[in-house]
């Protein structure tokens, strides 16, 4: 499969994002150690803003704020703050237990959006696809004991 083609399939950058979020949890777990959970939280939002910020202008992709819809900004706000609500969860979460046990059950999204997008977005799921769920469900709580 040539380069172009990879870098443009959504199963790479999921493995990517699966990848930095393995290491998100590694290093907020050694991050919160000396600090509050919540300032932590604070600086790890700072630092991807910057990052993200860089990235838009950089690569041309700002666009007037005024030419995006209210929908958009609505749902874009309430995305931020389900996001923001779950690092703050998920930074007292590893402050207050392991890692290894914190990032599994975290990962129970996995199952919520399979869920929530069968209730809330109409989308389909197959009996294998459930099973799936099933297995990440019992999975997670496996390893977080």
């Amino acid at each position: 499969m040539p380069t172009g083609s990879v870098l443009s399939s959504w199963q790479f950058w999921a493995f990517a994002s699966a990848a930095f979020a393995a290491l998100t949890a590694i290093f907020a777990k050694v991050g919160v150690e000396a600090i509050n959970s919540d300032l932590a939280t604070l600086i790890r939002t700072v630092v991807i803003l910057a990052a993200i910020a860089m990235i838009v202008f950089a690569t041309g992709q700002f666009r007037d704020p005024a030419s995006i819809s209210a929908r958009t900004y609505l749902f874009l706000v309430l995305s931020g703050l389900a996001t923001g609500a779950s690092w703050l969860c998920y930074f007292r979460a590893l402050k207050l237990g392991n890692a290894a046990q914190v990032a599994p059950i975290d990962k129970l999204s996995v199952v919520l959006v399979a869920i929530f997008g069968v209730l809330f977005l109409g989308e389909k799921l197959m009996p294998l696809n459930w099973f799936g769920v099933a297995l990440i469900a019992v999975g997670a709580l496996l390893v977080a004991l």
